[in-house]
């Protein structure tokens, strides 16, 4: 009877310190979007920031998150594909496998801040890239690279070893194998954690400040030209995103209604990273049901 009760006991801690938690989470959420959801609208989402007066939105901020989230992909995630299939597939236990995970691990350890302080004396400074969106993304990737190659890499294994093993049967080399059984296999996870992964870095602030810069240039959508400064698909201008745009109000923001504008602005982070998050386990699951007929 004693250890029913001890078991009993513990379980009710750990389901109270379960239910604190929650409960913090939800009045930290349930805070912040009270404040701003009120003040977002249509035009708040479309119409460019002001500096000096009221009314201002977060277009080109908003804009420019999701820009940058691009960029970055498009850098970090066949990278992240390549080391995942080379860990998992390809790579035996030596010191070179070791060291591999080793510099993983430590990437993952690093603050943001430091990554933002690499990127600014190697993208920004060494590699004259300036404060711009290709030395946000270039620091972004080195951000993102521990989460997505471990999500690679655990995704393939998770794959069991008898679809490996059938493949090899009919007579497939190991890289078909890989390619044409493993991944498409393994592609609910991986794509559940490129969608959260996604979310972590239009989230992100502290390594963008340092990168891809504190302003917003106005932007002239008529203008393709990708080395102008205007032109909303140049990489090579400065790009304030929505997260380093919170943080600019509440440190030196001049306008009226910076209250609002940054309580709008927290709400729109807040619910775009809240839609990263369900569609990531919606589109996961749907794949899932879809390829293996679950």
């Amino acid at each position: 009877m004693n250890a029913k009760k001890a078991d009993k006991f513990a379980t009710g801690v750990l389901y109270t310190i379960s239910g604190i938690i929650v409960l913090i989470l939800a009045a930290l959420l349930l805070y912040i979007l009270v404040r701003g959801v009120p003040h977002i609208s249509w035009n708040f989402l479309t119409k460019p920031s002001k500096a000096y007066q009221a009314g201002g939105g977060i277009g080109i901020q908003l804009f420019n998150s999701l820009y940058l989230l691009l960029i970055t992909m498009l850098i970090s995630f066949p990278i992240s594909l390549g080391a995942g299939i080379y860990l998992s597939e390809y790579a035996k236990k030596n010191w070179v496998t070791d060291l591999i995970r080793t510099s993983i691990e430590i990437l993952s350890s690093l603050p943001s801040v430091v990554v933002g302080l690499f990127g600014f004396l190697i993208f920004v400074i060494q590699m004259g890239y300036g404060f711009s969106i290709i030395s946000g993304a270039l620091a972004l990737t080195f951000f993102n690279l521990p989460l997505l190659t471990r999500n690679v890499e655990e995704s393939l294994k998770a794959v069991h070893y008898t679809q490996r093993e059938a493949g090899l049967s009919l007579g497939l080399s190991r890289w078909e194998t890989v390619t044409k059984v493993v991944v498409p296999e393994a592609l609910p996870g991986i794509l559940t954690g490129v969608i959260l992964s996604s979310g972590r870095i239009f989230g992100e602030a502290a390594a963008l400040i340092y990168t891809a810069g504190q302003s917003a240039p106005a932007l002239d959508f008529s203008n393709w030209n990708p080395l102008s400064v205007s032109s909303p698909i140049s990489i090579f201008r400065q790009a304030e995103t929505l997260a380093v745009h919170i943080w600019k109000i509440n440190t030196e923001g001049t306008m009226p209604d910076g209250a609002a504008v940054s309580a709008g602005a927290s709400a729109v982070l807040i619910l775009v990273v809240l839609l990263f998050n369900f569609g990531a386990r919606f589109i996961g699951n749907r794949l899932y049901k879809r390829m293996t007929s679950a």
